[in-house]
């Protein structure tokens, strides 16, 4: 359900967002390939001839933690930079679920993955065939889930395909809505009888009913379905998911073994480290060669701060950890990685931008009072003349 959720975001960015001029989101989704590339490098570094399985860990960027933090520094970051962090995060998603679908699966089956390709076949079937109701999506969606869970590739990936075959567009006419609304206003205008309860104004309802029915259509299924899931996904499902799996027991552990362990050097050194240097080197190398221009507002020192904060990594990264490793203490360090990698990235993006703020800032009103001098000295200049 939540990389159904995932799915949604995605289809919605990529008719009426930041996806749907390619060539406006081509700089931000090339550097979130490079910050898919370097901190997966970084670890590959420390644990190639360890545990490279898990090269994927640092890859992730939780967008809602990331965008969290950033909204805390308020004006200090232009709207500009906040989109582009946002189109950055959603390559960023589609580049992890194209990831897990690909590394951390099973040993394929090839009758359960024929089986899924039918249930995708059902799926477009339904969308060509222009059908608007919600519920034989969900069903033919449960079934994909169920096919793709056996077949050996994550099941994750269900969600998204799910998503993509949910109409965007609406069943009604919306041209013709408001000249129908106004019949169906007189109509309920001669159908109510101010003396009777609403009980016994059964034409009045049935026309009101009729009204609700038409109303409810004119959402096309994958809004209908986002509203639906929005408060599940964001109040139970992610947070269950994080008391279930978040946790990190440190009784009786070593500390010291965890800090050298080369899991925790190369995910919380490929999050703090490789994230920030994928993203601003690719978008520094794109703009240097007339590729692509920054957008308007958008400086390079808040290129900087979106790549620093790009190594805030959660829901994703741990979900990778879990399936990248068997051991308990190499799924521990990852864990412990991801936290303090987040952490520090989260803390070094809002230090750095208020920094650079105060430097700013600090360096105009120096020449400011530097003017007011100069002009005051004038003055007594001129008085002494």
């Amino acid at each position: 359900l939540f990389f159904l959720l995932v799915g949604i975001e995605l289809k919605y960015e990529m008719t009426v967002g930041q996806l749907r001029r390619p060539r406006q989101a081509m700089l931000p989704m090339l550097a979130a390939v490079g910050g898919v590339a370097f901190p997966a490098i970084i670890y590959l570094l420390f644990n190639h001839a360890g545990a490279p399985h898990g090269w994927a860990i640092p890859i992730a960027t939780d967008i809602a933690f990331a965008l969290g933090v950033m909204s805390l520094l308020g004006d200090r970051v232009a709207p500009e930079t906040k989109v582009f962090f946002q189109t950055l995060a959603i390559a960023d998603d589609i580049l992890a679920i194209v990831v897990l679908a690909l590394f951390y699966g099973q040993t394929p089956d090839i009758a359960w993955i024929a089986a899924s390709l039918i249930a995708v076949m059902l799926l477009a079937t339904l969308s060509r065939a222009r059908v608007y109701s919600v519920k034989p999506y969900m069903v033919v969606g449960l079934l994909l889930w169920v096919c793709m869970y056996n077949s050996g590739i994550h099941a994750t990936l269900a969600g998204v395909i799910l998503a993509f075959f949910l109409p965007a567009k609406s069943d009604i006419r919306l041209s013709n809505l408001g000249d129908w609304l106004q019949e169906k206003a007189a109509m309920l205008d001669d159908d109510y009888d101010d003396g009777t309860h609403i009980l016994g104004q059964h034409d009045f309802t049935a026309s009101a009913n009729r009204v609700e029915k038409i109303i409810h259509h004119v959402t096309p299924p994958l809004q209908r379905v986002e509203r639906n899931l929005s408060t599940t996904v964001n109040f139970l499902i992610l947070p269950l998911f994080a008391f279930t799996n978040a946790q990190v027991r440190l009784v009786g552990v070593d500390l010291g073994s965890i800090v050298l362990d080369p899991v925790t050097q190369g995910a919380y050194l490929g999050a703090v480290l490789g994230k920030p240097l994928g993203i601003i080197l690719v978008t520094l190398l794109l703009v240097k060669i007339g590729f692509a221009k920054l957008p308007h507002n958008v400086t390079w020192d808040q290129i900087i701060a979106v790549g620093i904060m790009g190594g805030m990594g959660f829901t994703m990264s741990i979900l990778i950890a879990g399936l990248a490793f068997p051991q308990a203490h190499e799924i521990l360090a990852a864990k412990c990685a991801i936290l303090a990698g987040s952490i520090t990235s989260g803390v070094l993006g809002i230090v750095f931008v208020r920094v650079h703020d105060a430097v700013v800032n600090g360096t105009l009103l120096g020449s400011d009072d530097e003017d007011d001098a100069e002009s005051e000295m004038e003055d007594q200049v001129e008085d002494i003349n």
